[in-house]
C-alpha cells in the first residue's frame, strides 16, 4: 500500500498495450503512476460502469472519480478495476511542449517510463517524417522538459529492431546496433544515441534503455491485452482473431527461411514479464546506475508455424493460413540472450508459451472486438 511519500512515476504512452500493463505493474509495486497518452493508440473508456453480466460491479471502491475521468482510457479503467487503486491520468501529446512543461510544474516524478511513440514497422516505412516528427522530436521535449524540471531518471522503451539484421544469435547487448531496415528501427536508435549523449555529457543522469522483443498475451485476468485497431501488423493478435472467427485466414510470410520448418523464428515474450522487467528497471536507476542497456527477451527462439499451433492448443480451434511472398525487411532468425538483465537486474522471464497463449486466448474470447 502506498505510504504518503509514494514515488510519482510518469508513464508516457500508459494507456497502450505495453503501458497499461506496465501501470497495472506500478500500482500493484506501491508507486503512484502519472499517465499521459493522446489516445493515438487507445480507447476512451466508456461512461462509467452499468456492466451487465455477472461478477461484482466495475465500480472501484475508494476511488472518487477524478475530474475529467469519463475521458480515463478504457484500458485504464479496467487497470484501476483489477488493482482497486486510482490511476491518475491526463490527455497529452509528447510533442506538445507547453502541455509537458505544465505537467511539470505540477507534479514531482521521481522518474519518467518512457514508452509513448509510433510503432508499425510498415507505416514507419510509408510515414518517415511522422515517424520521426512524433519518436524524435517528442523525445526531445521530454528530455528537455525533464532537465528544467531536475528529474533525471528515465527507463525507456527500446526495441530489438535497432539490431539490425542479426550477425549472430542469440543476441546480446554489444552486438552491433544502427543497421535498422526501417524508420520506425532507426528512430529507436536514435533516441539510444541521444539518451546515451545526455547520459555522457551529464553524470546525474540515469537511463536504462530496454530492448523489447516480441510481446505478446495478455493480463491473467482477461481485463487488458493488445487491441490493435484495424489489421494487426504483429503475428499474434492476428492469429487469435482468426481463431474467434474475426478473420478467415493468417498470411505467413515467406517458408523458405533458413530456419526449422521454413518460416521466421522471433523471441516472444509475455507482457506482464515485460512490465516486471520495468519494475526492475526503476530500481536499477536508484544505484545511480548511469545509463544502461538490457534485452528483455526470453531467450527462446518460435517459428511462425509453431505459434499458430501453440495458439490452436490453448483455443482448441483450428487457426487456417496460407504461405505467402516474405516481407521486406523481415529477418529469418531473431532471439535475446536475457543473461545481463538476470544478472543485473535480477529479472528473468517466468512464463512460457502455453502461458502466453492462454492468456491471449483468454483475453480474446473475452473481447471479441477489443476494448
Amino acid at each position: 500500500p502506498a505510504g504518503a511519500m509514494a514515488e510519482k512515476i510518469l508513464v508516457t504512452g500508459g494507456a497502450g498495450y505495453i503501458g497499461s500493463h506496465c501501470v497495472l505493474e506500478l500500482l500493484q509495486a506501491g508507486f503512484v503512476p502519472v499517465v499521459i497518452d493522446n489516445f493515438h493508440n487507445a480507447i476512451r473508456g466508456r461512461a462509467s460502469p452499468s456492466r451487465a453480466g455477472p461478477g461484482p460491479p466495475a465500480a472501484v471502491p475508494h476511488c472518487p472519480p477524478s475530474p475529467g475521468s469519463e475521458q480515463l482510457p478504457e484500458s485504464l479503467r479496467r487497470v484501476q478495476e483489477i488493482a482497486q487503486r486510482p490511476v491518475l491520468f491526463q490527455e497529452l501529446d509528447i510533442t506538445d511542449e507547453a502541455a509537458l512543461q505544465e505537467l511539470f510544474s505540477k507534479h514531482h516524478f521521481s522518474a519518467v517510463m518512457h514508452l509513448a511513440g509510433l510503432k508499425a514497422v510498415g507505416e514507419s516505412v510509408q510515414k518517415p517524417l511522422e515517424y520521426y516528427r512524433v519518436n524524435l522530436t517528442g523525445t526531445i521535449r521530454l528530455l528537455e522538459t525533464m532537465k528544467a524540471h531536475g528529474v533525471r531518471n528515465i527507463v525507456f522503451s527500446s526495441s530489438a529492431t535497432v539490431y539490425g539484421v542479426p550477425k549472430y544469435l542469440p543476441l546480446d547487448e554489444k552486438h552491433p546496433v544502427g543497421g535498422c531496415t526501417n524508420p520506425y528501427g532507426k528512430s529507436k536508435f536514435f533516441i539510444e544515441e541521444m539518451i546515451q549523449d545526455l547520459c555522457r555529457a551529464e553524470r546525474d543522469w540515469n537511463a536504462v534503455l530496454l530492448r523489447y522483443f516480441n510481446p505478446i498475451g495478455a493480463h491473467e485476468s482477461g481485463m487488458i491485452g493488445e487491441d490493435p485497431q484495424g489489421i494487426p501488423n504483429n503475428l499474434m493478435p492476428y492469429v487469435a482473431q482468426v481463431a474467434v472467427g474475426r478473420r478467415e485466414f493468417l498470411s505467413v510470410f515467406g517458408n523458405d527461411y533458413k530456419t526449422d520448418d521454413g518460416t521466421g523464428v522471433r523471441d516472444y515474450i509475455h507482457v506482464v514479464d515485460l512490465a516486471k522487467g520495468h519494475i526492475a528497471a526503476l530500481k536499477k536507476l536508484k544505484e545511480n546506475c548511469g545509463c544502461k542497456i538490457y534485452n528483455l527477451g526470453t531467450g527462446t527462439g518460435y517459428s511462425v508455424l509453431q505459434m499458430v499451433r501453440a495458439m490452436e492448443k490453448a483455443s482448441g480451434r483450428e487457426i487456417k493460413y496460407q504461405i505467402t511472398a516474405r516481407r521486406e525487411g523481415d529477418v529469418a532468425s531473431c532471439y535475446a540472450d536475457p543473461a545481463l538483465a538476470e544478472r543485473e537486474l535480477g529479472w528473468k522471464a517466468a512464463f512460457g508459451l502455453d502461458k502466453m497463449c492462454e492468456d491471449l486466448w483468454r483475453w480474446q474470447l473475452q473481447n471479441p472486438t477489443g476494448f
